[in-house]
């Protein structure tokens, strides 16, 4: 991949996360004054008018902001278990993060470094790569262990997991085991976290 088409893959990828956050403001904005943030009921009722499109739009969502961080994570985490409940709500939210790493860790290895360092800063990823530097097994106990974590950057994880002998198996059931926890955690602390701050405070 050239210097030209990497400077172009940044500018859109650039656009599009401008795109994103302008779109998310206006939505919020949208939405408020529709009442439906001061009413869950009304949220609820809002996305699931239509019953098969709306979680199909999430769902599709939460792949999307793995790969193009459109929209903060721990965002639409929340807004999956207020919308949809707290079983469907962790399953479209697990299942879309889950799909949505595989398909970055595909890219990662496809593209190779210049599309990794298009989403990831030089300095980051210099500290990254002086894991792997430590060894494959040491650098997939740290991968392990920060995925497991709700505030560990798991994208760009991923991304730097693409660059390694890391295998498809240990990815699959690194994710598919450790995931669970920080999408539990990150979730219901964001949505039940305020509401027990305002009991104590």
């Amino acid at each position: 991949m050239n210097d030209n088409v990497l400077k172009y893959i940044k500018r859109i990828f650039n656009i599009i996360t401008l795109l994103g956050f302008v779109a998310t403001i206006i939505g919020a904005v949208y939405l408020w004054r529709m009442g439906v943030f001061q009413n869950q009921t009304a949220l609820q009722q809002l996305i699931l008018a239509h019953r098969f499109l709306g979680p199909l739009i999430f769902f599709c969502l939460q792949i999307i902001q793995v790969i193009v961080p459109i929209i903060p994570g721990g965002f639409t985490m929340a807004a999956g278990v207020l919308i949809f409940g707290p079983v469907w709500g962790f399953i479209y939210n697990y299942v879309g993060i889950v799909l949505g790493s595989f398909l970055l860790f595909h890219f990662g290895r496809k593209y190779g470094q210049s599309l990794v360092q298009t989403f990831i800063k030089e300095k980051a990823y210099r500290k990254y790569m002086g894991w792997v530097q430590k060894g494959q097994r040491k650098f997939n106990i740290i991968f392990a262990l920060l995925i497991l974590s709700p505030i560990a950057p798991d994208d760009a994880l991923v991304l730097i997991a693409s660059q390694t002998k890391m295998s498809w198996r240990f990815l699959f059931w690194t994710m598919i085991l450790c995931k669970p926890i920080p999408i539990l955690a990150y979730s219901y602390l964001l949505i039940y976290g305020g509401g027990f701050l305002e009991k104590i405070l």
